[in-house]
């Protein structure tokens, strides 16, 4: 049984290499290997669906490019990853992480350090199939842990799916992600084992981050870490969004954490301004505003979302002036 299915995955890496690599024509390949078209179709389809094949759409286009320029001009970016607009979130998040991917793909080298944060958004990358791999990459902790999260949104399990992807090592932070109160934060920092993985964040190459929100379906929502009234108190002071769980933010990009921040052990805003590549990914429509906040705190350089979501943030930028 196992020689069947080496060979079966032979017989479609062949096929799915002579179509989208070599470009030869379905006949063609039929008639060299001995099968039928309508064959050659249905292998092809299968290789797509095991995960053999993966196609990906480079979205661009002179609007995009515009955007991208004044993007990088107003907010002092280095880059903007515009994903296509989908209907389902699942999908928008996805084509935001195969340009984060693609991107990696390309300036990733050995030896560098990325520090990874937590969330749907971030762990979407590390879903993506690479097509390429390296042997020394670390993939490090950017937060602690936290059981609410479930494996897929713990920075930890994102890392070590990245290194499973990318090659290289994943570097947990033995630290939970929130703790009830600064003070208590404070002194976590200063244990050894976890200032020696947060130094090691903070000296990365590439930082993976998500952007929040105090909406309902938002990161910090699901993990029940703030009590409504928190979540209300801190709006009312003007909180829009915040970096890694710890440093909330105003629309203008100001630290707003009087209500609700400095409970989680991870990276600071002026930890990521040390970062040279600071990625920021953020997929949903909810998020515009925490995202306009986000640019405007000057901790990352890199934004990664759906062109709906960059001309909204465009239209709201305006609207401040």
């Amino acid at each position: 049984m196992a020689s069947d299915e080496s060979e079966s995955v032979g017989l479609l890496a062949e096929i799915a290499r002579r179509y989208f690599i070599e470009h030869e024509t379905q006949d063609t390949i039929g008639r060299a290997l001995g099968v039928n078209r309508m064959k050659v179709n249905r292998l092809l389809r299968e290789a797509q669906d095991r995960g053999l094949v993966e196609i990906r759409v480079r979205f661009h286009s002179s609007q995009t490019r515009e955007i991208e320029q004044e993007f990088c001009d107003r907010f002092g970016l280095k880059n903007l990853l515009v994903a296509p607009d989908a209907q389902s979130a699942e999908l928008r998040r996805s084509n935001v992480a195969m340009l984060v991917s693609t991107y990696l793909e390309s300036n990733l080298k050995e030896n560098s350090v990325v520090a990874v944060g937590m969330g749907r958004n971030v762990a979407a990358v590390a879903a993506v199939q690479t097509n390429r791999t390296f042997q020394s990459i670390n993939f490090v902790c950017g937060s602690g842990g936290a059981s609410e999260a479930g494996e897929e949104g713990n920075a930890d399990h994102i890392c070590r799916a990245l290194a499973r992807r990318y090659g290289g090592t994943a570097t947990t932070l033995y630290s939970p992600a929130f703790v009830p109160d600064a003070d208590l934060r404070e002194a976590l920092m200063q244990h050894e084992t976890i200032r020696r993985t947060m130094n090691l964040a903070r000296s990365a190459d590439f930082a993976l981050i998500g952007i929040g929100d105090l909406g309902p379906d938002s990161h910090m929502a699901r993990m029940g870490w703030f009590t409504e009234d928190e979540f209300k108190r801190a709006q009312a002071s003007g909180v829009v969004g915040d970096l890694m769980g710890y440093d909330f933010f105003d629309r203008a990009g100001a630290p707003c954490n009087a209500e609700i921040g400095g409970r989680v052990i991870g990276l600071s805003r002026d930890d990521l301004r040390l970062i040279s590549t600071t990625i920021a990914l953020a997929s949903e429509p909810s998020k515009v505003t925490a995202m306009l906040g986000a640019l405007r705190t000057g901790s990352i350089n890199i934004l990664a979302t759906t062109l709906s979501n960059c001309l909204s943030v465009l239209e709201l930028a305006k609207k401040d002036k």
